[in-house]
């Protein structure tokens, strides 16, 4: 399964966002993994801290989720959500 997630938080996929964000894929048991839209050639393991930062993806770029497992369509919810909530709204 795939989708295509605008990235929401200020901060982009850096700093607490990107944790909330790895933190999240780490609750699963599918494999997930993280490209910018716009260069797919360039994918990472969503839960990897430093693989998801090292793409420097900013706040209104979209990236492609891909997730693999039985409970891949749950994570991809999940991450959706975490991708779209404002940064200073993650934790509340």
């Amino acid at each position: 399964m795939e989708r295509v997630v605008t990235v929401v938080p200020e901060a982009g996929l850096h700093a607490r966002p990107a944790a909330k964000f790895v933190e999240t894929v780490q609750a699963f048991d599918s494999e997930v993994s993280i490209a910018r839209a716009d260069n797919e050639s360039d994918v990472v393991s969503a839960g990897s801290m430093i693989a998801v930062t090292s793409l420097g993806v900013r706040r209104g770029e979209d990236v492609r989720l891909v997730a693999e497992g039985d409970d891949a369509e749950a994570a991809l919810d999940a991450l959706e959500d975490v991708l779209s909530t404002p940064e200073d709204e993650l934790d509340a």
